[in-house]
């Protein structure tokens, strides 16, 4: 879009699945799969079907002669990445040639809940930790950067994007070329807080579809262009499509949050690799609550955005905001900030009209914001706006952590006896 935004009058944004057809000049689907009817499946659940279809996305993704390493905040999707990755390397003739550990990395504000959890899943899977903090101004002033890349003006996006940009700028700089990420999973399980309000199967499972179809537009389009933006490739296992396939084939009755069987958000996933003679993870980090990445690298980022927007936002620049922008009119001062940068650089609306809009609630769609009235009065895609549900909601943590002032540490990035990281990182032969 960059090259072609001062040129271009229109932009098409080519749905997911499609081709263009020179014969008859319409866009074609090309990826037909069954969930994408959206009808529900009736399949029983087989935890032992899942484990076996996600370890083998994971060892397809690691084809690969370049180093590479897997981005963990701690959290179940890129813990379980990890937990597969490392256990596929120890016992492969990979691993032993080369003789090197996996090496995985995270980025939070210090003290965040991330850093701490993905500390000690590092420490649980034996890997080569690599720690990076960024301070909220450090974030703040990389905010143009992230947007010019990224090429939208939606806040979540926006939010989880900056720390991936920060990380994958250092990751890039210590010789690393690939990483693997957990992207897609809560899409795929239901494992937003606000699927905890689902009304019934039906809802939850067409809500999982509409995730899916739109990842392209969100977490998808962060992982990507936050990582190639520095010449880091971002590879996905939970978007494997036979994975897909058996995951959204399962029926949603078991996806279902329900407290009094025990099952919380993404059960199924957390079911299937609870194994307790040889475990992929912890206890508790298996069932972890879900945390976006925008809150889990420090609840006083988002904080520091809103109060960064708040001092460049005036209240009469709100009151006209539908008349500045009467394209998906920003309702919060921290998503007129990202609109002005974001025109800023792609003042035409073909560019803006790429960026899809509406209310969410924990980056939900704005049909799933129906499911609780009380979501009306608390639109924010922060995982904290799930109130009753988000342990530490908006609502039971008001306080404003300080910014940390430390620069960003340098010393956790060094490797091992003075070698340089592209020497030690084990790159994978064709499994």
């Amino acid at each position: 879009m960059k090259a072609l935004s001062d040129d271009c009058e229109r932009f098409i944004s080519f749905p997911p699945g499609h081709l263009y057809s020179s014969k008859t000049g319409d866009l074609r689907r090309w990826y037909n799969p069954p969930w994408f009817s959206e009808s529900i499946p009736s399949t029983p659940y087989n935890p032992l079907l899942i484990r076996e279809s996600f370890e083998k996305a994971v060892i397809k993704r690691l084809m690969t002669d370049v180093p590479f390493g897997v981005l963990l905040s701690g959290g179940l999707d890129s813990s379980l990445v990890a937990s597969v990755v490392s256990r596929h390397l120890a016992e492969t003739k990979v691993a032993r040639q080369w003789g090197n550990q996996l090496h995985t990395f995270c980025i939070g504000l210090k003290g965040s809940p991330d850093l701490k959890a993905a500390k000690e899943v590092a420490d649980y899977l034996g890997t080569v930790h690599h720690e990076l903090h960024f301070t909220v101004q450090e974030g703040i002033d990389a905010l143009e950067e992230v947007i010019y890349h990224i090429e939208t003006y939606d806040v979540t996006t926006i939010r989880a994007s900056t720390p991936m940009f920060l990380m994958s700028r250092k990751i890039k700089s210590l010789g690393v070329k690939m990483v693997l990420s957990g992207e897609g999973s809560d899409e795929i399980f239901g494992g937003y807080l606000y699927f905890h309000k689902a009304p019934n199967k039906k809802e939850f499972h067409e809500e999982t579809c509409r995730k899916i179809k739109a990842l392209h537009l969100y977490d998808c389009l962060r992982a990507n262009k936050s990582t190639s933006a520095w010449g880091l490739e971002a590879r996905v296992p939970f978007l494997d499509k036979n994975f897909i396939n058996v995951a959204m084939d399962i029926d949603p009755e078991y996806k279902m949050i329900r407290r009094d069987l025990g099952r919380i958000e993404k059960w199924v996933l957390r079911n299937a690799f609870d194994d307790d003679e040889k475990p992929y993870l912890p206890k508790h980090i298996l069932y972890r609550q879900k945390e976006q990445f925008s809150d889990g690298v420090g609840y006083s980022w988002i904080d520091g955005l809103k109060d960064h927007a708040s001092e460049h936002v005036s209240d009469s620049m709100m009151m006209n905001a539908s008349f500045v922008y009467p394209e998906n009119t920003p309702t919060t001062k921290e998503a007129y900030y990202y609109r002005t940068v974001f025109e800023k650089f792609y003042p035409k609306n073909a560019a803006r009209s790429t960026v899809p809009g509406g209310p969410s609630v924990a980056c939900s769609t704005a049909k799933a914001v129906e499911w609780d009235a009380a979501w009306s009065k608390h639109l924010d895609p922060s995982g904290r706006a799930a109130l009753g549900v988000h342990d530490a909601a908006y609502e039971d943590s008001l306080e404003k952590a300080p910014a940390s002032a430390d620069p960003v540490s340098e010393s956790v990035f060094r490797p091992a006896h003075g070698e340089s990281l592209a020497k030690t990182v084990a790159p994978a032969a064709a499994v």
